[in-house]
């Protein structure tokens, strides 16, 4: 085997509507790496979001807390659901869970990779992408330092404030920079520095950091504009970083291109090893409990785990083979069948646990 065995710990936060079936897809085929290279991944279990909520009064709690930090990564499903919806921002599932523990932990930086698996069926004519956004994940308006609702001489208002410090968009600058050093080279900076002010200072350290990356090409782009040449020249984007609220929008841009967002994985990382990998895609309570989700941006999410956490290249790609040959090979769960036979959760599951077990056998064979 290409690696020597492996002892990694893993805590696993399924979370809420489909984001324990799409976890248990992931964790299956974790477990199928581990036999099949010789590793040994141990699996701990914690609650994050509203069924925290509804076990322990809290979205994030200490037992869960502590699991994070005697954990090697974090595998996440998804959280929320509108019975949670009018909590207070300390007791929402987002807010007060999973952003709360992205930034406890330092998570900053949120790599979300866009590519193209079901060729020729993008909504988008032509499309063949393989895009890397780097997402700024612990500051901006998602954790505004001033926010408020109030009713004053009858009229109702409401207010959020996005906040950066130089330090934070530098930070996050650097490892976009570097991704796309070993990559492409281009690197597309994302902001509304026509408008905003934290826009402004992000373009002037994003063009600092510019300077110790020569072989770079950098290309600005204001959101709104980027937004509209996604879909008019997709193909032409290779790196792209931004602030959080516009690397969520976008990134969801990017899920429609590739053509759904159980397509989607992403990694949430800091300065060292340490990572939270999770679907990109929301908790989707409609559907959850009936094995119509589709668990390929969770299993993706998995790869990213043993490539950017475990340093398990080998092993990362073994899996992303597996989901592309599934795909490939016509097995689709409904959000991509596109009114064709579809398989469930548990199905798309198997068909990729079947396919990796193949690939490690011909490797074993080699």
């Amino acid at each position: 085997m290409p690696h020597a065995s492996r002892d990694f710990r893993i805590g696993v936060l399924a979370g809420d509507g489909v984001g324990p079936e799409v976890t248990r897809e992931a964790v299956r085929v974790l477990e199928t790496i581990a036999k099949g290279f010789g590793h040994s991944f141990t699996f701990t279990e914690g609650l994050l979001g509203g069924c925290a909520i509804e076990a322990k009064g809290t979205p994030l709690p200490a037992e869960t807390w502590e699991l994070c930090e005697s954990s090697d990564a974090l595998l996440v499903g998804s959280v929320g659901g509108e019975q949670w919806d009018s909590l207070p921002a300390d007791m929402n599932p987002g807010l007060g869970g999973l952003l709360r523990l992205r930034r406890k932990l330092d998570l900053y930086a949120n790599l979300r990779p866009g590519l193209t698996l079901l060729p020729g069926e993008s909504p988008i004519r032509g499309a063949d992408v393989d895009i890397l956004l780097v997402r700024e994940a612990t500051a901006g308006l998602y954790f505004s330092p001033e926010r408020d609702r109030v009713v004053k001489d009858g009229v109702e208002s409401a207010w959020d404030t996005m906040h950066y410090t130089a330090d934070e968009v530098r930070r996050i600058a650097v490892v976009a920079f570097e991704l796309a050093s070993a990559r492409s080279r281009r690197l597309t900076s994302v902001d509304k520095a026509n408008v905003l002010e934290a826009s402004k200072l992000w373009r002037d350290v994003v063009i600092e950091v510019a300077r110790d990356f020569p072989d770079v090409e950098l290309e600005h782009l204001y959101v709104d504009n980027c937004a509209m040449q996604l879909v008019l020249r997709p193909n032409d984007f290779d790196v792209i970083v931004t602030e959080n609220l516009f690397g969520d929008i976008l990134s969801d841009e990017i899920a429609g291109i590739i053509g759904s967002l159980g397509l989607l994985p992403s990694a949430s990382l800091r300065s060292d090893k340490f990572g939270l990998y999770e679907p990109v895609h929301g908790a989707a309570p409609d559907i959850a409990g009936r094995d119509l989700a589709n668990p390929a941006a969770a299993i993706l999410s998995a790869a990213m785990l043993l490539r950017h956490s475990a340093e398990l290249e080998d092993e990362a790609e073994c899996i992303e083979r597996a989901v592309s040959a599934v795909l490939a090979g016509g097995i689709r769960t409904a959000d991509v069948a596109r009114g064709g036979p579809a398989v469930g959760t548990v199905g798309f599951g198997d068909a990729v646990v079947a396919e990796l077990e193949g690939i490690i056998a011909s490797i074993a064979l080699s």
